[in-house]
C-alpha cells in the first residue's frame, strides 16, 4: 500500500494519526520490506477501549463456539503457511524452511488451546457446615496486553493470544517493530475467521517507551504477556507493580547443554549443532549457550563438532540449503562479536568462525560466520552472558557433581540440555537442574501439550499445557448460604 501497511484496531485496519509510519527491513540486503503505521498514543487508547468493550461478550460466549473459531484460525493458518513463512523469512531472516516450520508449529497453538477452551473447570468442595455450599471455578481475566520478539515472528504471538481468545480475554498484541508484517497476517486470518471486532487488536510502532507508559500500565489492562530480555521485564514489573497487573513472563536464558562420557555419540553430536546454530541462527532464549563435555569423551567429540559447524551453510534465507541465515541486525552481530573477542583475550581458543561475513551476497546483510571456542572458562562473560548468536563455547568437566553445579551458577533457568545413556544418572541429572525445560536425550525443545517458563530471572507463569489457559483466568470461590 502506498500509504503503508495499516494496523488492526476494533475490527477495521486503521493507520496511525498524522500518517506515521516505520521502516521493516530485510536483514539479508538492508532493502525496505514494507512501511507500516506507527501508532501513538491515540492508537493505543483506541486498542485498549475496543478490548475492553469486546471482552463482555466474547467472554460470555460458550466456551466450545470460540474453539471453533480458534479451529477455523488454524486451518487458514495451515492453508496460508507458505505465504506467512515468506514473510518471517522477509522480516526475520531465518532460511525459508526453518520458517516454514515455525509456522506449522505455531499454528498448532490454535488447535490445543482451541479444545483447552471446554475443559476449564472448576470444583464443588464439601461444606464444613450444614446449609452452606462451596464452589470454585475460573473466569477470564479480562484485556490482556502482549508483547512479543522478532525472532519468532508467528510461534511467539499465536503462543500468548490463542490460550487468552480460548480463556474468553481480548487481546491488545504489540509485536517487535521489527517484524511487525507476520503479526498483521494473522491478524487478517482472524478476521476471516470471524473472531469479532476488538477482541484482538494489533498495534504497530516502534515507541516502546510510550508502549510502556500507556498500554502497560492502562487501567483496562489486567494482565501483560511478555517475551523479551530479563532486563526489560524487570521494567515491566516495576510498572506493573503500582496496579498490581497480572503478568507472565518469558525472559532470557543460559542454556547449558551438557555430555556425558556415555553419551549416545552421533545424536548428542547433532542436538548440539542444531540446539546452538539452527534455532534462528543461535536467536533463541532457549538455544545452547554453554556447552560442558565430559573430559573423557572431548578428544572425540570436540574435533567432530567442529567439523560439523564447519559444513553449516550460512546464506540468505530463500538461498536453497540455507541452514543460518543473517543476524537480526548491526547490534546484534556486534555484541556476538564483542562475546567472542573478550574470550580470546582471555584464554579461549578460536577454533573456527568467529568474523563478519562481507563478500557476494553477504556484503549488504547481518552474517556472521558460526563460531566455536574451546579452553573457555565459567568466569568469561561468553559462559555469564545470553549469547543470542552463532558462537559456541566450549567447557569440559570432569563428574557429574561438578557440571551441574557449574549448569545452575547462573540467575537464569529456562532451558538445559544433557545426553546420557545411564537411565539413573539420566533421573538425577533431571531432578537437580534448575530449568523450567530439561531435555533428557532430547534436543528438539517444548511442544503445544506442555508446559513452558522459567526458573530464577528466567520467567514468571507458564506458557502451553494445561497450565497455559490458566494464566489467563481468575478464581472464583462462591460461599452459598441456603438457610
Amino acid at each position: 500500500m502506498a500509504d503503508g501497511e495499516r494496523m488492526y484496531i476494533n475490527g477495521e485496519w486503521v493507520l496511525a494519526d498524522g500518517g506515521a509510519t516505520f521502516d521493516v527491513t530485510n536483514p539479508a540486503d538492508g532493502t525496505v520490506v514494507a512501511k507500516v503505521a506507527n501508532g501513538a498514543g491515540p492508537e493505543i487508547q483506541r486498542a485498549v477501549t475496543a478490548a475492553h468493550a469486546s471482552f463482555s461478550a466474547w467472554s460470555q460466549m460458550v466456551p466450545k463456539d470460540r474453539g471453533r473459531i480458534l479451529l477455523k484460525i488454524q486451518a487458514l493458518m495451515e492453508e496460508r503457511r507458505d505465504e506467512l513463512a515468506r514473510l518471517v523469512t522477509l522480516e526475520n531472516g531465518k532460511p525459508f524452511e526453518e520458517a516454514r516450520k515455525e509456522v506449522q508449529f505455531s499454528l498448532g497453538y490454535f488447535g490445543w488451546f482451541a479444545e483447552e477452551a471446554r475443559r476449564v473447570s472448576g470444583e464443588w468442595i464439601p461444606s464444613p457446615q450444614p446449609g452452606k455450599r462451596y464452589w470454585v471455578f475460573r473466569q477470564p481475566i479480562g484485556p490482556v496486553a502482549a508483547v512479543t520478539p522478532w525472532n519468532f515472528p508467528a510461534t511467539m504471538v499465536t503462543r500468548k493470544i490463542a490460550p487468552a481468545l480460548a480463556a474468553g480475554c481480548s487481546v491488545v498484541l504489540k509485536p517487535a517493530s521489527a517484524t511487525p508484517l507476520t503479526a498483521l497476517a494473522i491478524a487478517r486470518i482472524t478476521e476471516v475467521a470471524g473472531l469479532p471486532p476488538g477482541v484482538f487488536n494489533v498495534l504497530t510502532t516502534n515507541r516502546s517507551r510510550l508502549v510502556g507508559a500507556q498500554l502497560l500500565t492502562h487501567p483496562l489492562i489486567r494482565k501483560i504477556g511478555f517475551t523479551g530480555s530479563t532486563e526489560v521485564g524487570k521494567g515491566i514489573m516495576q510498572a506493573a507493580a503500582k496496579q498490581v497487573t497480572r503478568l507472565s513472563f518469558e525472559l532470557g536464558g543460559n542454556a547449558p547443554f551438557i555430555v556425558f562420557d556415555d553419551a549416545d555419540f552421533q545424536p548428542a553430536l547433532e542436538g548440539a549443532v542444531a540446539m546452538k546454530f539452527l534455532r534462528v541462527g543461535g536467536q533463541s532464549c532457549i538455544c545452547a549457550n554453554r556447552i560442558y563435555v565430559q573430559r573423557g569423551i572431548a578428544g572425540r567429540f570436540v574435533p567432530a563438532f567442529i567439523e560439523a559447524v564447519k559444513r553449516l551453510k550460512v546464506a540468505p534465507g530463500f538461498e536453497p540449503g540455507a541452514q543460518i541465515g543473517p543476524l537480526i541486525n548491526e547490534e546484534t552481530r556486534a555484541k556476538v562479536h564483542s562475546l567472542v573477542e573478550d574470550a580470546v583475550k582471555h584464554g579461549a581458543k578460536l577454533v573456527t568462525g568467529g568474523q563478519y561475513l562481507n563478500g557476494d551476497s553477504y556484503a549488504k546483510g547481518f552474517f556472521y560466520a558460526p563460531a566455536v571456542l574451546v579452553d573457555v572458562t565459567d568466569d568469561m562473560a561468553i559462559a555469564q552472558e545470553e549469547i543470542f548468536g552463532p558462537a559456541a563455547p566450549i567447557l569440559v568437566f570432569d563428574t557429574e557433581e561438578e557440571v551441574i553445579r557449574r549448569a545452575n551458577a547462573t540467575t537464569y533457568g529456562l532451558a538445559a540440555y544433557f545426553y546420557t545413556r545411564d537411565l539413573t544418572r539420566l533421573v538425577r541429572v533431571a531432578e537437580q537442574l534448575e530449568y523450567g525445560l530439561v531435555g533428557a536425550n532430547d534436543a528438539t525443545g517444548y511442544t503445544h501439550e506442555i508446559p513452558f517458563g522459567g526458573f530464577k530471572e528466567s520467567g514468571l507463569g507458564r506458557e502451553g499445557g494445561h497450565e497455559g489457559i490458566a494464566e489467563y483466568t481468575e478464581v472464583k470461590s462462591v460461599v452459598v448460604n441456603l438457610s
